[in-house]
């Protein structure tokens, strides 16, 4: 690189995203805040595709200038806890800001005796191993959600492993299975339509995705929370006033109510935050997944 582009503010040429496979929620939210964004930048932010759960690798080996970043999901920062990879999500990225969230709805077949989460905890217990749910991959927030609730509920139900959400999807609206906690796009036309019942979200706080529904938290299991996060790092050694001039790129754009509906009827709310907060949250969720592995014995397939 010359001295006369060294000199140039930052951005001088166009940035990119890292993100995984087409048509999923992290490039979904990655072309929704990359769009945005190139317009206070002043430079157009493209978005890369790349498959496979391991695209943190490329984010480490990437020059620390701010032009590679990646969309960190949750199945990026859990990766290291299930296999071997060539990042530590707490260690090797520079957070710049979370761009978005998916809580997930936990819905029962319509013929399960329960209309609330303490309903359902007291049916699990009185029926150790009978009730089963749904998930797609080992890992992924519909599962772990499943694994943390059964762990702080103390309860034991089943789960069915299918190889996405969709045919699971199609096994719970036939019966086959009794519950799955899944995406408020998935599920809250057959929660309208009275084939599924909603008893709560897996949010903190209740959610616009599904107004009106209570927390697992506040509906009987206190403390209990998990969401698929979607966030922009960049790699470690970034330049702080670049991540920081970022940082307020990202929060800037996510104050736009048009880019806030695209998110809302995509399933998802946009959510920005502080890069020590963003950090903080990565650290925390990380140690809470790792620890959930280990002590229900999951593994990656």
């Amino acid at each position: 690189m010359t001295s006369s582009a060294i000199a140039q503010p930052y951005p001088y040429k166009p940035v990119r995203i890292l993100s995984a496979e087409v048509g999923g929620g992290a490039d979904l939210a990655a072309r929704v805040i990359a769009q945005r964004m190139a317009l206070p930048l002043g430079k157009q932010v493209v978005v890369e595709n790349r498959p496979g759960r391991l695209i943190g690798d490329l984010l480490v080996k990437s020059t620390p200038d701010g032009y590679t970043l990646l969309l960190v999901s949750s199945t990026i920062l859990f990766a290291p806890v299930l296999e071997q990879t060539g990042y530590d999500p707490v260690k090797d990225f520079a957070p710049i800001s979370l761009v978005a969230t998916n809580p997930n709805i936990v819905v029962v077949h319509a013929s399960v005796a329960a209309t609330s989460i303490r309903e359902l905890i007291a049916l699990a217990k009185a029926k150790p191993g009978v009730l089963n749910y749904g998930s797609g991959g080992t890992g992924s927030s519909i599962h772990l959600a499943v694994e943390l609730f059964k762990q702080m509920a103390g309860v034991d139900i089943t789960r069915i492993a299918y190889k996405g959400a969709g045919p699971a999807m199609n096994d719970l609206l036939g019966g086959q299975l009794q519950l799955m906690f899944a995406t408020a796009g998935s599920v809250m036309r057959h929660v309208n339509g009275g084939r599924l019942r909603a008893l709560a979200v897996t949010s903190a706080q209740p959610s616009a995705l599904a107004p009106g529904l209570p927390t697992v938290a506040a509906a009987g299991l206190p403390g209990y929370e998990m969401v698929a996060i979607y966030a922009l790092a960049a790699p470690l050694k970034t330049p702080a006033a670049i991540v920081n001039q970022l940082n307020q790129v990202v929060v800037q754009s996510l104050h736009d109510a048009e880019l806030k509906e695209r998110f809302l009827v995509s399933g998802m709310e946009a959510q920005s935050s502080a890069t020590g907060a963003l950090a903080a949250r990565i650290k925390g969720e990380v140690a809470t997944v790792a620890k959930l592995v280990k002590s229900a014995g999951i593994r990656a397939e």
